[in-house]
């Protein structure tokens, strides 16, 4: 099947085709449990799963987080943060941030949809949205959030064998996360998981 050639037109009838309302708190299950009970509302954020456009075909894009930031230093992590009222969306708000991160023009993008939202064990409820990107020029991380830049090939991020499991102890509880290493970065966490579930929904393992 040629799943990188035609991954844009698929995952437009495989992606939700506007961004999931937020369900209210009391209907959220986090993906591990916190230590004391959330105090406030989940907070809106939203995340660009980028699909380069390459000679030798897709990529996904991916940030190395400034090892200076207070939260997820050093992590790896697609574009993205809080949603802004002035945002007008999520899919603003990721491309605002794909901007900001790695001087991505959001005129570069085309989304093709959305993925269902993931609600974080830190109180965050994420919106992920996928787009292709044609970039008109190289990717050049912010030195105040983002310490480098790379691209996995989508071949790659489609291949089952390429997942592995990363285990955390948190507050003597081990909690285990899907796990991608890729030419020296490890992706766990959030971002492993989102990916995961990108790459289920692309090859219809899972079903909106």
């Amino acid at each position: 099947m040629p799943i990188d050639r035609d991954i844009a037109d698929l995952l437009m009838m495989r992606l939700l085709p506007d961004a999931p309302p937020l369900a209210p708190a009391e209907e959220l299950v986090p993906d591990w449990d916190p230590l004391t009970p959330f105090s406030r509302p989940p907070v809106p954020a939203a995340v660009l799963i980028a699909l380069v456009r390459r000679p030798e075909g897709h990529t996904v894009l991916y940030t190395e987080r400034s090892p200076d930031l207070r939260a997820h230093s050093g992590q790896v992590a697609f574009p993205g943060g809080k949603v802004d009222r002035a945002d007008g969306g999520a899919a603003a708000a990721a491309l605002r941030e794909a901007n900001e991160e790695v001087g991505m023009a959001p005129s570069d993008a085309t989304v093709l949809g959305y993925m269902p939202t993931y609600y974080t064990g830190t109180n965050y409820l994420i919106t992920p949205v996928v787009a292709e990107v044609d970039p008109s020029g190289p990717f050049v991380p912010n030195p105040g959030e983002v310490h480098s830049v790379f691209e996995v090939p989508l071949s790659r991020i489609l291949d089952s064998a390429t997942y592995g499991r990363f285990r955390i102890s948190r507050a003597g509880k081990e909690h285990t996360t899907w796990q991608i290493d890729h030419d020296g970065h490890m992706i766990w966490g959030i971002t492993a998981n989102l990916t995961r579930k990108f790459r289920d929904l692309a090859l219809g393992e899972i079903v909106l």
